[in-house]
């Protein structure tokens, strides 16, 4: 039987509190972002984020010395699984405009749009990604 070595992690919050002098809470909050100042750092522990799988390895070795194999996306982080399908929605929103104002027939879009919005709806129910048009055996 295989044996794989998992990495898994998760995001420690680290939070400070420092006062800052601005005209605007805009301007108070640019201060605070630009503030490399750490020193007085604490961590949330009650707010640990969720754990995720950073990396697989074909064997029972140490990480990183076996073959890599791809992490499937739905053991991955929720906020980089919600940023890649915001992108991708992007994307085929871009095309559907662009289809409805170019003088062509439609460029198929349409199967790709049902996976992306049943993408989205696994990602919020923290489920599997449904199999991509085209990957299917």
């Amino acid at each position: 039987m295989p044996r794989f070595t998992i990495e898994t992690t998760y995001h420690l919050p680290i939070f400070r509190h420092a006062m800052y002098s601005a005209d605007t809470p805009e301007v108070a909050c640019r201060l605070a972002i630009e503030d490399d100042d750490w020193s007085g750092q604490r961590e949330d522990c009650e707010s640990l984020g969720e754990t995720h799988v950073t990396g697989i390895w074909e064997s029972a070795g140490p990480a990183y010395r076996g073959q890599a194999i791809p992490v499937p996306a739905h053991f991955g982080e929720a906020v980089q699984r919600k940023a890649a399908q915001f992108e991708l929605m992007l994307g085929l929103l871009k095309i559907i405009v662009g289809d409805t104002q170019a003088p062509r027939p439609p460029s198929g879009w349409l199967g790709k749009a049902e996976w992306a919005i049943a993408r989205g709806e696994a990602i919020l129910e923290g489920a599997r990604d449904p199999v991509e048009p085209g990957d299917a055996p």
